[in-house]
This record gives C-alpha cells, sequence and structure tokens, in this order.
C-alpha cells in the first residue's frame, strides 16, 4: 500500500490552493522558510504523535494572509504520512456539509479549514463533539417525526487557520491543544525564499535582484512570490531574461511598488488622512469613503503592514499618520513643505 501524504492530498468544497501556489509550496519542515518558533513547536508534536502511534492533536494557525498556513497545513500531512483535506469556512453552510466532510476521512486525517472564525455558529457547535469525542449528532427531519442520529468518525486532526483570531469563539479555540500565531517575515527570509521559487521556476536572478523583491514584499512570502512572477516577465521582455537589482527595481516601479513596500493605495491613504484631515484622527470609515474603498480591505490588508512598520497608528478616536508616514509620502513634516520643495494643501 502507497504511503500517505503530500501526494495524495485532497482537495474538497472550493479549495483555496491554485496549482500555481501548490507547485510552489515547500513540502517538508525543512523546506520551509522563517517562523521558528510555531516550526518548533510542530515538530515537537509531530515527533510525540509519531513515536505514539497515534494521531496528532489539533492545531490552530492564525496570523495575516500569504504567511504561510496552508502551507503548514501540507506539510504537517507529510510528515505524519496523512491525507489533508482543504476547505473553508465560508462553504460550510450547514451541519450536512460538515458531516459529509468527516464522515469521509480516514483515520489520522488532516482536515484543513482555512478562514475558521467565518464557519456559522450552528455549524460550530457540530464541530465541538467531533473535535473531542469523535462523533456527531445530525438532527433529520422535523416535528414530531424530528430524531437524531449518531455518526462515528474517525480520528482526525482539525487544523484551522484565521486571519482575526479574536473572531473565533471561546469554546471552539480552548478544543486547539496548540494555538500559534504566524508573524511577518524578515527581509533575510525573504531573500531565501525568492532564491528558491527563481529556482524553482529556472529564472536567473541575482541575489541583488531577489534582495529587491524580497524588501518591497511587505513581509508575505504570497507577495515575494507573486512579485517574482511579474519581475520574470519584464526581465524575459526588457532584461534579457535576467533578474538584477535594476531589472526589479523598474519592474516593481512599473507595478507602483516603492522601496519601502507601499503600493499606491497605502500612499493615497496616507495622503488623505495628511492633506485632508490634518494627520488625523480619522474613522475607518470616512477614510473608505475618502479612498473608495471598503473599510474591510483597508483594515485587513493595508493597515496591518502600514501599522507594524510605524507609517500608521490606530487610536480610539481613529487613525493617525506618523512621522514616518509623513516621510514616507515625500514631505517633510505635517503641513510643512515636500522633499520637492512644494507645500502641502494647508
Amino acid at each position: 500500500m502507497p504511503e500517505k501524504g503530500v501526494n495524495f492530498i485532497t482537495s474538497t468544497l472550493n479549495s483555496p490552493v491554485s496549482p500555481q501556489e501548490a507547485a510552489l509550496r515547500p513540502l517538508s519542515f525543512g523546506d520551509f522558510v522563517g517562523q521558528p518558533k510555531t516550526l518548533e513547536r510542530l515538530r515537537v508534536m509531530v515527533g510525540a504523535a509519531r513515536r505514539r502511534g497515534d494521531v496528532l492533536n489539533h492545531v490552530l494557525l492564525s496570523g495575516p494572509p500569504g504567511l504561510g498556513k496552508t502551507s503548514l497545513a501540507f506539510i504537517l500531512g507529510h510528515e505524519m504520512q496523512r491525507n489533508v483535506r482543504v476547505t473553508s469556512g465560508p462553504v460550510i453552510e450547514k451541519a450536512g456539509d460538515l458531516a459529509g466532510l468527516l464522515t469521509n476521512l480516514e483515520q489520522g486525517d488532516i482536515l484543513f479549514i482555512d478562514e475558521i472564525h467565518r464557519i456559522s455558529k450552528s455549524v460550530e457547535e457540530y464541530l465541538y463533539t467531533a473535535m473531542e469525542d469523535f462523533r456527531i449528532d445530525i438532527l433529520i427531519d422535523q416535528g414530531p417525526n424530528a430524531r437524531s442520529v449518531r455518526l462515528d468518525i474517525p480520528k482526525f486532526t482539525l487544523v484551522g487557520a484565521t486571519t482575526r483570531s479574536g473572531l473565533l469563539t471561546a469554546p471552539l479555540r480552548s478544543r486547539f491543544t496548540l494555538q500559534t500565531r504566524l508573524d511577518y517575515y524578515s527581509s533575510e527570509d525573504l531573500l531565501s525564499i525568492v532564491m528558491r521559487t527563481c529556482r524553482l521556476l529556472g529564472v536567473a536572478v541575482d541575489e541583488t535582484g531577489a534582495l529587491e523583491i524580497a524588501n518591497r514584499a511587505r513581509g508575505t512570502p504570497r507577495i515575494a512570490n507573486n512579485l517574482v512572477h511579474f519581475v520574470r516577465d519584464y526581465a524575459q521582455e526588457r532584461a534579457a531574461g535576467r533578474i538584477t537589482k535594476s531589472a526589479a527595481s523598474a519592474a516593481l516601479e512599473l507595478l507602483e511598488i516603492d522601496a519601502l513596500g507601499l503600493d499606491e493605495l497605502d500612499k493615497r491613504l496616507l495622503r488623505v488622512i495628511t492633506e485632508h484631515y490634518k494627520g488625523g484622527p480619522v474613522g475607518i470609515s470616512t477614510l473608505a469613503v475618502a479612498i473608495g474603498e471598503e473599510p474591510e480591505t483597508l483594515e485587513e490588508v493595508h493597515e496591518p503592514f502600514l501599522i507594524q512598520n510605524g507609517f500608521l497608528q490606530r487610536t480610539p478616536q481613529g487613525r493617525v499618520i506618523t512621522e514616518k508616514g509623513i516621510h514616507a509620502i515625500g514631505l517633510r513634516t505635517l503641513g510643512g513643505a515636500s522633499s520637492s520643495g512644494q507645500s502641502t494643501l494647508f
């Protein structure tokens, strides 16, 4: 019988994994770059489970998108030599969907639920007994004919991923043996990831060119890999097929991503706070209307990077630009002259 693992991954219910992403994913702990604390915790759990011949305990991975939560779920499957079934919270709409997933699992399989905080509360109730007792009680029919049917399910591992761990209910969170957060990557780690991606894609690259991409990738491997694909295309069209520092810089300037990793919407957000609201504070809903973007996009995509890198502050009264943010948009001081010598709007 063939071994299970990464070659036998099964995706269900609109898997978020694209073939392009899957080709670049690390396959083992040794291939994974960064997140040393999380990696060490998972190594301990996997090693102990394999030594006991037992099923891996449930794991909750949290953190911003693109940092490797899905990749780690696949690595756990590879290390445990088990199937990984992939789904996401929003598509599990009713208990029957969850029951279908769970009853098709085999002993020791890993069920990966992306955006687990978006599971409906009615479905979440069924997860409790599934995670603890490995059974699920389904109510069949309605009214006087209603009856409960108990389904025993194989012992499995639930790996949940969330970008907003605060939205998880306490009862669900407490059922995960390990709760660990992934943080943004350093430029050195991203450099290793960019070099690996270029090697897998067969792209000629200088270390200086790879570092230029890494420095503008906002600490996120997924963004780094996306940038590699565009810079590769640019290099093939305009730089003799080799990614050098000058080619990478020109390609990323074409994408309007500056040396700090700020894109056009980041800078527009900072300019609006500076020029329209005198540096803040200003509410997120007001900013969203002024910029023409959804508040959720600003909060989940742009704000984390701006706040963690000191361009923006979030206060009880609203968002406030920092001195670093003022310099990032070409101004020396709030309400002062720009780096080109021109005055601001106020």
